[in-house]
């Protein structure tokens, strides 16, 4: 039901002075005193431009390549043009007119195209139209979440959209969960939560930990946790011997006998296990740590378990292939980001906690301002269970991208994604000039290289110069306009990688990319690119 002011009381209002004559200082006054109502012709105009500019984006730039392909300083000089660097700040207002058309001349052709099927890069999807919309209407209502009476019923819809998510995680109803910037925040959060409630249990402390209490303990990863998680025990004060990386098996997993060795020799030289951070879909190839075998490690030593799933947590939106992402209702915290497989548009990540309170233990306190004047109420208060005060509307768009797709969508979505990578996977195998690594993907990153001359032949080639062949592959692509792979390294060696989460994409779009780096490769070939690099086997 809309509360709208009719009748004698609308007429009570103040009258508003037209919006020409308070800001007639500027070229459009309209597009700032939008409270006078017949302005709100030239507002509707203004999102008009706004939406259309986006669209001509997506029919020219965005269909015919990823990125634009230039080199750094290359692209520098063409933002900047004879200034060679930012200038100053504006010194007076600009109309929107001559605004909209440099943001079509100079922004516009150099953006990164999420939207381009044979684009195979790092974690960014394109988003879903109606989270493109539903972020548009967030910008407009503008609340800050972390205060109920500054966003009403925006806090019930982050409380929705957590509620689903702890579910997918698989916490029952002593869980809860709050939206975060991303998957770097999320992790933060986590060791924040697990040194100020687990590690503080541990020391059998009246206070959280702080100063000495941090020295002698210890944490574990795999060597294919996310960088975040070494910088969070630092931002966290944990001095930097904390981490113990754990080698990963061929897979790229982290197991649990690994992990118990590890601990076990800690505890003899002294030291205090206390956290494992495992990951279920790593950014660098895709990989799923053994959650069981880790869970039971952790259940028998006393640790903090805390499941990275920013990336892989989505897939059990699937039915067919939750099985990818197993035992994450183990944990004590989790990691989930939807700006990445949720097709989401930046920025909106999530940490799931299996109990309540541990969350309000840690992100205590308030300032004055924040009391509430009726103190007989509880009202959700989102910044009790967050680092950060004020919070964008960030729930609204995948509130509204669940309704619109259904969790059956959602699934449908990353089950294409997941063909695509194993159809690239299988071409891979198929041929003796790509081989992937490992051969089949645990979900839908697909880490490969070209063997120039198949694989006998680059087997005889100098090691430094089969990763820079693929550096080049990389380049060339690139600047091709017809796909975009990055590069990672694995074991000490290069290889591209395609990260699969563009749901426009095809399986011929992937037998597009292997062809185009054919080419590329037969070209350089030509040019005698790889004479060079090419050695005679050493004499037994």
């Amino acid at each position: 039901m809309t509360n709208r002011p009719a009748g004698d009381e609308a007429e009570r209002r103040p009258r508003r002075t037209p919006a020409g004559d308070r800001f007639g200082w500027h070229p459009d006054p309209d597009l700032i005193g939008h409270d006078d109502l017949e302005a709100l012709a030239a507002v509707g105009a203004l999102g008009d431009d706004a939406w259309g500019a986006a669209m001509d984006w997506l029919r020219d730039e965005a269909s015919r390549r990823p990125v634009a392909g230039l080199p750094y300083e290359q692209m520098r000089s063409a933002f900047y043009g004879t200034e060679g660097g930012p200038p100053p700040a504006p010194a007076g207002p600009t109309p929107w007119s001559a605004i909209l058309a440099e943001i079509r001349e100079r922004l516009l052709p150099y953006q990164y195209a999420a939207q381009h099927p044979a684009q195979f890069a790092y974690f960014t999807p394109p988003p879903l139209p109606v989270a493109a919309a539903a972020e548009s209407l967030a910008a407009w209502l503008n609340q800050g979440v972390d205060v109920w009476a500054c966003s009403p019923s925006s806090a019930f819809v982050e409380e929705e959209v957590v509620t689903w998510l702890r579910s997918l995680v698989g916490f029952d109803e002593s869980g809860w969960g709050v939206l975060t910037s991303g998957g770097v925040m999320a992790n933060f959060m986590a060791l924040a939560v697990a040194r100020d409630v687990h590690l503080r249990r541990l020391r059998g402390l009246d206070a959280p930990p702080r100063g000495g209490a941090l020295d002698g303990v210890r944490a574990y990863a795999s060597d294919q946790a996310h960088f975040s998680i070494a910088r969070s025990l630092s931002w966290l004060g944990f001095p930097p011997e904390t981490l113990r990386i754990v080698p990963s098996d061929d897979r790229f997993r982290l197991r649990g006998d690994a992990l118990r060795e590890a601990v076990e020799q800690d505890r003899a030289d002294g030291l205090l296990p206390w956290c494992v951070a495992a990951v279920s879909g790593s950014t660098n190839t895709g990989s799923v740590d053994a959650v069981a075998e880790l869970a039971d490690v952790c259940a028998a030593d006393g640790m903090w378990f805390h499941v990275d799933a920013a990336y892989g947590g989505a897939v059990r939106l699937s039915e067919r292939d939750a099985w990818r992402v197993p035992d994450l209702e183990r944990a004590d915290s989790v990691t989930i980001d939807p700006h990445k497989w949720f097709f989401q548009p930046y920025d909106i990540g999530a940490l799931m906690v299996k109990q309540h309170d541990d969350l309000l233990m840690t992100f205590h306190g308030a300032p004055e301002y924040y009391r509430h004047p009726r103190p007989d109420e509880e009202p959700l208060h989102w910044y009790r269970y967050s680092f950060e005060g004020t919070r964008r509307f960030r729930a609204l768009k995948l509130w509204v991208s669940w309704k619109h797709l259904g969790t059956s969508g959602f699934g449908r979505l990353i089950e294409s994604n997941l063909e695509v990578a194993q159809h690239l996977a299988r071409r891979c195998a198929e041929s003796d000039d790509f081989e992937a690594c490992p051969a089949e993907p645990e979900l839908s990153v697909v880490c490969f290289r070209h063997l120039p001359g198949g694989a006998e032949a680059a087997a005889r080639m100098e090691p430094a110069a089969l990763d820079a062949h693929q550096d080049l592959l990389q380049r060339r692509l690139e600047a091709s306009g017809e796909g975009w792979v990055s590069t990672t390294t694995l074991r000490g060696r290069t290889y591209l990688r395609a990260g699969v989460v563009n749901y426009l994409s095809t399986p011929e779009d992937a037998d597009h990319v292997l062809a185009t780096l054919r080419r590329i490769a037969g070209e350089e070939a030509l040019g005698g690119g790889m004479e060079a690099a090419t050695t005679e086997p050493s004499p037994s």
